[in-house]
């Protein structure tokens, strides 16, 4: 049977987004219908380079949640006569079993590969960032605020990290050979347990003076946070599916470890401008705290280039997990991840391109999103 012209595969592969395109049409509509009462996003909506970024990301996270839906055929599954086959095959003996963006060099479809690719980079980056993000704000507030020896001693430490290539730093901490050392798990020790400190201590600060309410919130934080915090650093308690193997920690730990003092020196810098305004000194007079302060003064008030720099961030995050994925570092060697992908097609690249242009297109769109969404945000935010 002949394959699919490009028109019908085409066709074929918008009718596969079908879920994804009513999810996405169903946001935007009530998105935009109380856009008025939704702050900054609901602002978003002002901006056309901030809307075609949002749908771009939302479009790959859609697809990441629905990839069962979404996808033709598991990821792994190898099919016996698709080695190498054009877009638009059909299956030997289906007339309604078709690769539409053909197969890769072991008979699996590119597209479903494709689309469950999206699941390994959305499942690292977002919660990575986060926790890049903690660490950041953390010992950024202190070192703006305070200055002085506390901020030499700190910016020496994130200059120290940043001294390093980025792209070798992070090559470095997800080798092979690193997975039988305990530096992964001595860093994951140390990473982990900042957004613990961050939360108690922004609730503390908050209602130091209201015990009968601060108990609830210590309580709401440190049951759950401390148990994730041994299962995902130390593995000493079951996570069922939050649990990570250990090249999984290894990526993750690397995220945050080369992510921390960026953000750090972002967090730094806004808190020294921030410190000498007047709402500030209207806190220290009536006696507040420290962290009070920071937490609950400075920090609501430079979300806004937090928030832009978190969106650029994910890209670059994106990006590097591309990167090691080529590299032949990913989350494992037959998985779907889009980098990994790009690698195993580009050997025979001057022969069959298409095992390597739907992932490559796939982690460019989703980067471009991404930036065009910190761009829109940067537009809304600079109207506060």
């Amino acid at each position: 049977m002949e394959p699919l012209g490009w028109g019908a595969i085409f066709a074929q592969v918008f009718l596969q987004f079908a879920p994804v395109w009513i999810a996405l049409a169903l946001i935007f509509v009530v998105s935009i219908r109380f856009k008025r009462r939704l702050n900054l996003y609901g602002r978003l909506f002002d901006s056309p380079i901030g809307m075609f970024g949002l749908a771009l990301v939302l479009f790959w996270i859609l697809t990441a949640i629905m990839a069962d839906l979404v996808a033709a055929y598991p990821a792994l599954d190898q099919f016996s006569g698709m080695k190498n086959a054009r877009p638009g095959a059909f299956l030997p003996g289906g007339e309604d079993q078709v690769f539409l963006f053909g197969g890769d060099n072991l008979g699996r479809d590119v597209f479903s590969r494709m689309v469950y690719g999206s699941q390994t980079v959305l499942a690292i980056a977002p919660v990575a960032t986060i926790f890049a993000f903690m660490v950041g704000i953390t010992l950024g507030l202190p070192a703006g605020y305070y200055a002085g020896r506390v901020d030499v001693v700190l910016s020496f430490l994130a200059n120290l990290v940043l001294a390093f290539p980025v792209i070798l730093l992070f090559y470095l901490l997800v080798t092979p050979e690193m997975r039988d050392t305990p530096i992964p798990t001595v860093l994951a020790g140390v990473l982990f347990v900042f957004p613990v400190i961050f939360l108690v201590t922004l609730y503390y600060s908050r209602y130091q003076a209201r015990p009968d309410v601060l108990w609830k919130y210590l309580a709401a934080v440190l049951v759950p946070g401390l148990y994730l915090y041994l299962g995902l650093a130390y593995g000493l308690v079951p996570l069922g599916p939050l649990e990570m193997t250990p090249n999984i920690l290894n990526i993750f730990v690397a995220v945050v470890f080369v992510n921390s003092p960026t953000v750090f020196r972002i967090v730094r810098g806004l808190a020294l401008d921030i410190k000498t305004r007047d709402y500030v000194s209207a806190a220290q007079t009536r006696g507040e705290g420290p962290w009070y302060i920071m937490l609950w003064e400075i920090l609501p008030n430079v979300r806004g280039p937090l928030i832009v720099d978190f969106c650029l961030r994910l890209g670059y995050t994106t990006i590097l997990l591309g990167t090691l994925g080529f590299f032949g570092l990913g989350v494992s060697p037959e998985s779907p991840d889009w980098g990994m992908t790009i690698n195993e097609g580009r050997r025979l690249l001057s022969i069959y391109p298409h095992p390597a242009l739907p992932p490559a297109l796939a982690l460019i769109s989703l980067v471009l999103g991404l930036n065009l969404l910190a761009d829109g945000l940067r537009e809304q935010s600079l109207k506060d």
